[in-house]
């Protein structure tokens, strides 16, 4: 997990990253395959946010490869990171060359998991404003929510409610005038019932309101909301809570996210987002994104969450997945951030690195 520096952590408005605990990964009970209805992939029309609307030629393997290519280069890696820190000052690592292109050289998401209001719109503006210089999107991931992994491991956030809207704002004044990805709160949906029903529609209305603040301050980007993942809660259970937090409006949200610092494969998170879509409604446009930075091997089949071994990186972050009403592959979770089994929570674990990465 990625996140940007607070106020107490450096005397300037310096976007570079700082470790924080990855949120989700604590095992959770599954969801049987028969809870919920399979959608029709037929049904299903490919979100119109990164993808032209004139079908295209049949590619042949040559220029499938280099549009896969190109749409990744589109997305933006931040230049300062734990794996860029360790690629710099370890040339002679015989690991180097395997963990610089398969993880260090990927864009990945940029998370601020600090309340710090007087610093985070320069902070925010720095990663926009670096992806915009290159022409490119970059992944924010704002992570201070109120009462933030129900007192568990990511414990934290603004001490309220009133202070984390003024935060939001703040937030949204540094996201400039061009294309960005907003992962809007990782588990604060999915992650919501150890708090009273009062707690919950205060929160609720929070994030709605954050959506509103986020595409109002920027009108190109694209607000995703915590759909948690395949083996969380079922797709209808998951639809109703996020159409309480503003996921079904187009004036806060263009869909949803998941499998946020998890393994499940690919597969089983596009058939689980389309049915969270399906029963949420909302304008067609809404789509999903999938994080599939450690999925390469799907999850283990003890639940082990910390650091498991045999795990493998997922698919490029890409903005063409080529799947309908899928946005985006997209790396929120840095592989080699340890789980805090191969390393103290949050820090980078070049050892881990290698093992998901060879």
């Amino acid at each position: 997990m990625v996140s940007a520096l607070s106020d107490d952590d450096r005397g300037s408005d310096e976007a570079r990253p700082l470790v924080t605990r990855s949120p989700s990964l604590r095992p959770l009970p599954a969801v049987p395959s028969t809870s919920s209805p399979t959608p029709k992939p037929s049904s299903a029309s490919p979100s119109a946010s990164w993808t032209s609307a004139k079908p295209s030629p049949k590619p042949t393997k040559e220029t499938t490869k280099a549009e896969a290519v190109a749409a990744s280069n589109r997305l933006y890696r931040h230049s300062e990171s734990q794996v860029l820190d360790w690629v710099a000052d370890n040339a002679t690592d015989p690991r180097l060359a395997v963990i610089k292109s398969r993880i260090a050289d990927r864009p990945a998401a940029v998370w601020f998991a600090d309340h710090t209001p007087s610093t985070i719109t320069a902070r925010v503006r720095a990663v926009t404003s670096g992806g915009a210089a290159l022409g490119r999107v970059p992944v924010v991931v704002p992570y201070a929510i109120p009462a933030r992994d129900c007192g568990g491991a990511s414990q934290g956030g603004a001490p309220d409610l009133d202070a984390y809207d003024a935060w939001i704002d703040k937030f949204a004044a540094g996201l400039g005038n061009d294309e960005v990805i907003v992962i809007l709160e990782p588990d604060s949906i999915a992650q919501s019932d150890c708090l009273s029903s009062d707690q919950r529609v205060d929160r609720f209305a929070s994030l709605a309101r954050a959506g509103r603040v986020l595409k109002a301050a920027n009108p190109k980007a694209r607000v995703y909301y915590d759909a948690g993942h395949s083996e969380w809660n079922a797709p209808d259970k998951q639809a109703a809570l996020l159409g309480k937090a503003g996921a079904a409006s187009a004036a806060s949200s263009d869909g949803v996210f998941s499998n946020v610092s998890n393994f499940n494969r690919t597969s089983a998170e596009v058939a689980y987002t389309r049915a969270v879509l399906d029963a949420l409604g909302g304008p067609d446009r809404l789509g999903a994104v999938i994080d599939t930075s450690r999925n390469g091997n799907g999850a283990p089949a003890d639940g082990e969450w910390c650091d498991p071994a045999g795990r493998k990186v997922g698919l490029p972050p890409t903005l063409k997945p080529g799947e309908a009403r899928i946005d985006a592959y997209l790396w929120v979770k840095l592989p080699g951030e340890s789980d805090g089994c191969k390393g103290e929570a949050g820090t980078f674990s070049p050892g881990y690195a290698y093992d998901l990465a060879r």
